[in-house]
């Protein structure tokens, strides 16, 4: 840990009533659930201005109270957060099989603080390793950790001018989408007042993952091969050194991009009927900048890997408010050389759009029967990034500007120091309305080649 932060607190945070609670409840985890079994922890952390124009104890001690109020009365309606992750063993055929065990162990919550100011973060080119390191707990965990380990750790670190809350979130409980469920909830609870008895949310949770499965033939609970799940015992990941910057796109450069992908080049060989996204716009152009400053074989294939949500492809669709994983990953192709002639991009923009499309309920249905067949479980040490290939999580659609504990929006959004490797490119909302923020994590080398090249640069905004 930095020596730069100061940790004053540990505690458990319970939920409030534990209305909940029905007997040993359990949630058998789905095939999107379990395949991250071995990845690390999801990281996510949103950053605040202090809300009093001087900094007082009281303030301070009055701020970390409501959080942690509120956070337990939001682990009523999102209970799972406060369990753990559970196996059973079948002696019968020496299988394993896993599930939530909603037992109410509590969630993390560290109080923390740092002497650094908000300037230090947002004039700092580069995501600061303080940040990175120092912000976000669990770092040297697995998912499959969760048996022991909370589920969902949250850290507030107190600048000397604001406050940093980094949540760390076993991603076999949600997803992406769900995360942000979850914290908008969060924040809803909070700006609501003191009283337990009024804490009420505008969508509660559904956890029920049967609700995705529908025509998949196999019921809960998928089972694993004892000898295979004994194998992961003690496995850890131990991400390079990165570099990372954020870079935000405004509304006014994304229309630019986005017209030119839609331009009559894109329309070309019977695909006038595609309309390119903003985000598959701003997508495309990272994609050919990025191989570009890597200074790759042209003959050889790059490939850019995406995370897709499913949840609005399937039908009959899952209910809004499912809360666990859904995602699928997908790889659009093609020859470096294509990429980086005139219309290449154009044609990446093209390829991520195909990509995307090609996964309708039938295509999603099939990929997760073919998993359930043959359950494999990914690790960070095989998914290291080729110099041809790139990957990209998160979305711009999730709402991470517009939570409020009650004193104010967020200044930006930040992520931690795992699932990190060269090449990783997140996705968010950027912090001016119809922006988009792009985290490029990357060698040192790429990085300073990204930043020297015009054609790039001319599409970043300056804030």
């Amino acid at each position: 840990m930095d020596d730069d932060v100061r940790y004053i607190s540990t505690t458990t945070i319970l939920p409030a009533t534990n209305n909940h609670k029905d007997g040993d409840q359990k949630i058998h985890l789905g095939p999107w659930d379990l395949k991250s079994l071995l990845l690390p922890y999801m990281q996510r952390g949103l950053l605040f201005a202090h809300p009093t124009q001087n900094k007082q104890e009281e303030a301070e001690y009055m701020i970390i109270t409501q959080l942690k109020r509120s956070l337990a009365s939001t682990l009523d309606h999102f209970y799972p957060l406060a369990g753990r992750l559970a196996v059973k063993i079948h002696d019968d055929d020496n299988t394993v099989s896993f599930y939530i065990d909603c037992n109410s162990a509590g969630a993390e919550f560290i109080h923390a603080s740092a002497n650094i100011t908000v300037a230090d973060i947002m004039d700092s080119i580069h995501v600061p390793a303080i940040l990175k390191n120092s912000f976000f707990t669990l770092n040297d965990a697995v998912n499959y950790d969760g048996r022991s380990k909370p589920l969902l750790s949250v850290q507030v670190t107190e600048l000397l001018d604001g406050l940093f809350i980094g949540c760390s979130i076993n991603h076999t409980v949600c997803d992406g989408k769900s995360f942000w469920h979850f914290f908008n909830s969060w924040c809803e609870i909070s700006r609501q007042g003191s009283s337990s008895a009024d804490h009420h949310i505008s969508r509660p949770p559904i956890f029920d993952r049967l609700c995705l499965m529908n025509d998949i033939e196999n019921d809960l609970p998928i089972r694993f091969p004892l000898s295979t799940v004994q194998s992961w015992e003690g496995y850890k990941y131990n991400p390079p050194p990165l570099f990372e910057r954020v870079f935000i796109f405004t509304r006014e450069k994304i229309a630019i991009l986005k017209e030119k992908a839609n331009s009559k080049t894109a329309k070309d060989d019977g695909n006038a009927d595609v309309t390119i996204s903003s985000l598959q716009a701003v997508l495309a152009h990272v994609w050919v900048a990025v191989i570009r400053a890597r200074c790759l074989d042209p003959n050889e294939e790059t490939r850019y890997r995406l995370a897709i949500g499913t949840t609005g492809r399937l039908d009959p669709p899952p209910p809004e408010s499912f809360f666990g994983n859904s995602a699928v990953s997908g790889d659009a192709t093609v020859k470096v050389h294509e990429l980086l002639e005139v219309g290449g991009f154009e044609l990446g923009a093209l390829l991520l759009n195909k990509l995307v499309t090609s996964f309708d309920g039938a295509a999603i249905r099939s990929h997760w029967k073919g998993w359930v067949e043959k359950p494999t479980v990914k690790k960070m040490s095989n998914l290291s990034i080729s110099q041809y290939t790139l990957v990209t999580g998160g979305s711009p659609r999730f709402d991470m500007y517009g939570n409020n504990f009650g004193w104010g929006t967020p200044i930006a959004v930040r992520s931690g120091i795992v699932n990190k490797r060269d090449g990783k490119i997140t996705s968010t909302p950027g912090p001016i309305p119809g922006s988009i923020g792009i985290e490029a994590c990357l060698s040192a080398k790429t990085l300073k080649a990204l930043e020297n090249d015009a054609e790039f640069m001319a599409a970043i905004a300056t804030l």
